[in-house]
């Protein structure tokens, strides 16, 4: 895990070892003033010394005190470019890898995670880091340094850390371990609160329009409150932490005071410098603890941070380049060979079965069924969102999973249930289809998808700010400018999952009409609710249950198909009222 975040820090190893060589002199200078400073006290106590002795030794405190400054600053400013660069190639990391995932994957993890464990856990992580490259260097080195030095200018006297470091690392240890399952429920609970929020914002206007606020305020306010609890009970045994150190600072204090001030005063065996020398190490010792238990509990409360990061890094998407992959699609053609498939292993049922199935390229294609009959999972075989578990899907007469996948999936547009604008202008969302699409390009794709009478309407035209996940658009002109953005891929394989649902019927037939005329010889896959969208297809597949219950055209289905009949009849029936 270690080595694995550690290669995070990459073109940062500079500034990292820069700041731990300030914090090594300044650790160093730090430690030699109280010696310089104890010296020249005995000298005075001893035989006096003129002013010059004594502004001589005085510059030179100043000019340590100065530079153990500026390496304490100069460590300030390389730790947290150092931290901050680490933090940025671990969130880089994650995203890289995340992009890799198929969605067997992402369903593994849960989106409201992937997020927690980019942001809150990546910060957690970063601050362990800053404090390891600063504040662990310097507290070990002071606390080392701090030990010899008392023992050399103190003697017996510094035996008195001898008794107060082991009780320190027990109680820290103590701390530590009652603190850290704690902390690891927290960021399991973290997830489920970023899910409520996550849901909360998407269905916003279904919760208005269910006047469910309330509920939603109680759902948000129990996972919030379980946060509180857990942290409260995990900062209730880290606040021993304070009174732990205080107990040891005070008494290594009052065992300082009150066995030197005899020693100083009965047998003389030290001087008034060696006592205030062994003050100012004790306290640099105990502060030196105090900065080491402190990093215990960052390390502890991230320690659970950095695993969770590591299983995202650890992650093998599901999916993969074969060694030699395909770097060519032939043309659209598809079929389906015996083909099984269910969502993971584990689960019992399929949702696919007995898939055979043949489509040849540039046929139009439809696709009706009820609701959880998998028409949707069908499709997202076609460009290997998931690998089927049993048989062969073939696009251009390749198995899909010999083809590189960004090629195979740049030959197959989508344009899913879910219409997904991004946040930007609409030449940028629609750029997604072609980044080198031409104004030109852009204005026929629309006016094939019907867009551009209403992008017309708008002040800015094409060049109209789209608010994130589309939501100053209505649900038809989504899928319209996501229908165009297709569109401009011109791809060899174009699917529409259920995409002109909130378009009239006769929108929908000019938008097939443009289908026919731009792109004849793409193979198209469109799953409809409504029997108007597939009616004029090549080839119509009834689903039902996961298999394929029926095929052929709307005259052969209607004919000899009771299910295909009913669907007909019922949204016949009174007439074309869409159309009317």
């Amino acid at each position: 895990m270690l080595k694995k975040l550690a290669s995070c820090v990459r073109e940062f190893k500079k500034p990292t070892i820069l700041t731990l060589l300030f914090i090594i002199f300044e650790a160093v200078l730090e430690a030699l003033l109280p010696f310089m400073t104890a010296n020249l006290i005995n000298a005075i106590e001893a035989h006096g010394v003129q002013m010059a002795e004594i502004l001589k030794i005085g510059g030179i405190l100043l000019i340590m005190s100065i530079l153990s400054l500026c390496c304490g600053g100069a460590a300030g400013f390389t730790c947290a470019k150092a931290s901050t660069g680490f933090a940025r190639n671990l969130r880089h990391d994650i995203f890289h890898k995340i992009q890799d995932f198929s969605f067997e994957n992402i369903d593994k993890f849960s989106t409201s995670s992937l997020v927690t464990r980019m942001t809150t856990d990546v910060t957690n992580v970063q601050m362990s880091f800053m404090m390891l490259i600063r504040i662990a260097i310097r507290s070990p080195l002071m606390l080392i340094f701090s030990i010899v030095m008392a023992f050399v200018m103190g003697g017996k006297l510094a035996l008195s850390f001898v008794v107060i470091i082991p009780l320190l690392a027990f109680g820290l240890l103590l701390i530590g371990k009652k603190a850290l399952p704690a902390f690891r429920r927290v960021f399991k609970k973290y997830d489920r609160m970023n899910e409520s929020i996550e849901e909360n914002v998407r269905a916003m206007r279904v919760v208005k329009g269910f006047a469910r606020e309330d509920l939603e305020k109680e759902k948000f306010g129990t996972a919030s409150d379980e946060i509180r609890k857990d942290f409260t009970k995990a900062e209730r045994v880290v606040a021993l932490n304070g009174p732990l150190m205080q107990l040891c600072m005070y008494f290594n204090m009052a065992f300082v005071l009150l066995v030197g001030s005899r020693l100083v005063i009965n047998t003389g065996s030290i001087g008034v410098g060696q006592l205030s020398a062994m003050l100012n190490y004790g306290m640099q010792v105990l502060m030196s603890l105090m900065m080491l238990s402190m990093i215990y509990v960052m390390l502890t409360m991230s320690a659970e941070s950095a695993k969770r990061i590591c299983e995202v890094l650890d992650e093998t998407p599901s999916l993969k380049n074969p060694e030699n992959p395909v770097m060519e699609v032939k043309d659209g053609s598809i079929e389906f060979t015996d083909v099984n498939f269910k969502y993971s292993a584990s689960a019992k049922k399929f949702a696919l079965f007995d898939i055979d199935l043949k489509i040849e390229s540039g046929m139009t294609v439809g696709i009706l069924g009820g609701t959880g009959s998998s028409k949707s999972t069908l499709v997202q075989l076609i460009p290997r969102l998931y690998d089927t578990t049993e048989g062969t899907v073939k696009v251009g007469g390749v198995d899909v999973r010999d083809y590189d996948i960004d090629t195979l999936r740049g030959q197959v547009a989508m344009v899913l249930q879910k219409n997904l604008l991004f946040a930007g202008t609409i030449k940028d969302n629609l750029r997604w289809g072609n980044p080198e699409a031409t104004d030109e390009e852009m204005i026929e794709a629309c006016k094939l998808a019907q867009a551009d009478e209403f992008i017309c309407t708008f002040p800015d035209g094409y060049d109209t700010w789209i608010e994130q996940g589309g939501s100053n658009v209505s649900g038809g002109q989504k899928q319209r400018l996501c229908i165009a953005r297709a569109l401009l891929k011109r791809p060899k394989v174009l699917i529409l999952d259920d995409s002109t649902s909130a378009v009239d019927t006769k929108t929908d037939a000019l938008i097939r009409t443009g289908f026919r005329s731009y792109i004849p010889e793409t193979t198209k896959i469109i799953i409809a609710q409504r029997v108007a969208s597939v009616q004029d297809a090549d080839l119509i597949l009834i689903m039902e249950n996961g298999k394929i219950a029926a095929a052929g055209t709307h005259d052969e289905l209607l004919a000899g198909n009771e299910i295909y009949q009913e669907i007909y009849h019922q949204q016949t029936k009174g007439g074309n009222e869409d159309e009317a």
